[in-house]
């Protein structure tokens, strides 16, 4: 048989430098199981630092509102409910902002104006925290207490429930005000996210839609979101990460008070990242210290549920999206 005729057989696979491959899937394997023993000795090592206060307190620590350190007395109910708070005033405001700039930026804008303003967008990540910190206490809460929290305590005055949202001194300090400094932090992350995967979604599913008579609105919501999606709630879950661990901004203009007084969007609050900010160095051995980590450890669970939070919704996602005929 000749060197031309077919043999029936695949032709011998070939391995070129096997020992390579096993060096990569070494370091791969060994990356993974880094990351695993990190993540393992960091809920360890906030379990150790936590331990006296989870003894002392246990689960009453979620909801007292008590923190004294001259009486020895913790409880974290006014740490979380300033981190939830001000994260969701975040969400609610950066989440529809950036939505709006990542679809002018792939629909909307005229190509002259799409690079600049896209650069524009993300140097804005690059301003350092305590710049948004230092601008929200001496420029932005002055405005804030003039040209808001006045005029809202004039118009809602005696209104049963709104006037307690706006009450409080003008002093523009409080959570509102670190909501909307968080916001202004991670719009262009979210929004950086959002136009890169809406930059993804193949031109012939959106031509195909205009062609069938569809506005620009339509294409969005039935074309490029349910295409997107994944990468959307991956971008509005790293700017919640970012919130819920922003430290030296939020305690510029928060007010790092540790009592709640009422439900006031204006009230002056903490956060569990501003508390342990200021009260950490300063903070003795004993229950102080590990009433602050059980904070930490708090922080921790709360960024961990929300994580796993949104896995699930993206699965359900996937799951209705399978069973559709």
């Amino acid at each position: 048989m000749s060197r031309s005729e077919p043999t029936g057989r695949p032709p011998e696979t070939r391995k070129s430098a096997p020992w390579a491959d096993t060096v990569f899937s070494a370091l791969a394997h060994g990356a993974a199981i880094l990351t695993l023993l990190l993540l393992a000795g960091i809920i360890v090592s906030l379990l150790v630092g936590a331990a006296p206060s989870i003894k002392a307190y246990g689960l009453s620590f979620l909801w007292t509102s008590d923190w004294d350190p001259v009486q020895n007395k913790y409880g974290g109910l006014v740490m979380i409910y300033g981190t939830l708070m001000t994260s969701f005033i975040a969400l609610l405001i950066a989440v529809p902002v950036s939505f709006g700039i990542a679809l002018f930026l792939t629909e909307l804008s005229p190509n002259w104006l799409r690079r600049p303003l896209g650069i524009a967008v993300e140097l804005l990540a690059a301003v350092p925290s305590i710049v948004y910190g230092m601008w929200g206490l001496l420029v932005f809460s002055p405005v804030l207490a003039t040209y808001v929290q006045q005029p809202l305590q004039s118009l809602f005055a005696g209104v049963p429930v709104l006037s307690t949202l706006v009450s409080g001194a003008p002093v523009g300090i409080g959570i509102l005000s670190a909501g909307i400094i968080l916001a202004i932090m991670i719009i262009p992350f979210i929004a950086s996210v959002m136009r890169d995967v809406f930059a993804v979604t193949p031109p012939m599913l959106k031509e195909s839609s205009y062609a069938l008579g569809s506005t620009t609105w339509e294409v969005v919501f039935k074309v490029v979101l349910p295409y997107t999606k994944t990468g959307v709630i991956g971008g509005i879950m790293l700017g919640l990460g970012r919130a819920l661990g922003e430290t030296m901004a939020v305690t510029f203009v928060i007010g790092n008070f540790n009592q709640l007084n009422s439900l006031s969007l204006f009230e002056a609050a903490n956060s569990i990242s501003s508390a342990l900010a200021n009260e950490f160095a300063e903070a003795g051995e004993g229950l102080h210290q590990a009433s602050l980590i059980y904070l930490g450890l708090v922080l921790f669970f709360i960024t961990f549920v929300v994580l796993s939070l949104s896995r699930l919704l993206l699965a359900r996602l996937k799951k209705n999206e399978g069973a559709r005929t």
